[in-house]
């Protein structure tokens, strides 16, 4: 017998046994929760019925048939912050930046201008061409004092790539 056959008559065979067990075990007319699995304890035939059915906005709905009722405890919550944070939240390596090219072309100097206003003078050999306006990621190395790259914050290219 192939193994395709086998695994194909293992995986019928798995769902016909699924399918009789699903009908199996029921009692008292197909009823299948038996008194200990009911929340209040009471046989399910002897329970009242409920008063109204829950709605999709009810915030308490019930438990599934079955099922015993969900604990109501609270969830735990955190306290409010008695000030703000000593360290800053979110850690940015000082050498890596993003920005806009504003003196591009195909190099070996750029000019960068950063979300908040700062100006950097990028000196990179072989680095590709880049548009004025090209949103960039740079990570920068020490400035090379040989080199003047214009006006801004003066800084070598270690790498630079496109962004979006």
């Amino acid at each position: 017998m192939h193994q395709r056959t086998r695994t194909t008559l293992t995986g019928a065979g798995l769902a016909a046994l699924l399918t009789l067990t699903g009908c199996a075990g029921t009692r008292n007319g197909g009823d299948a929760v038996s008194a200990e699995q009911t929340p209040s304890g009471i046989p399910a035939d002897d329970a009242a019925p409920s008063a109204a059915p829950t709605s999709p906005s009810d915030p308490t709905p019930s438990s599934p048939a079955g099922r015993p009722a969900r604990a109501r405890t609270p969830l735990p919550t955190l306290r409010p912050p008695t000030g703000p944070p000593r360290h800053p939240t979110d850690a940015r390596k000082a050498n890596v930046l993003a920005g806009r090219i504003t003196r591009g072309g195909t190099g070996p100097c750029y000019g960068l201008v950063t979300d908040d206003g700062r100006h950097y003078a990028l000196h990179g050999s072989g680095m590709g061409s880049f548009a004025v306006g090209t949103t960039v990621r740079v990570t920068l190395g020490p400035a090379d004092q040989t080199v003047d790259c214009g006006p801004g914050t003066p800084a070598t290219i270690v790498t630079i790539n496109k962004v979006g």
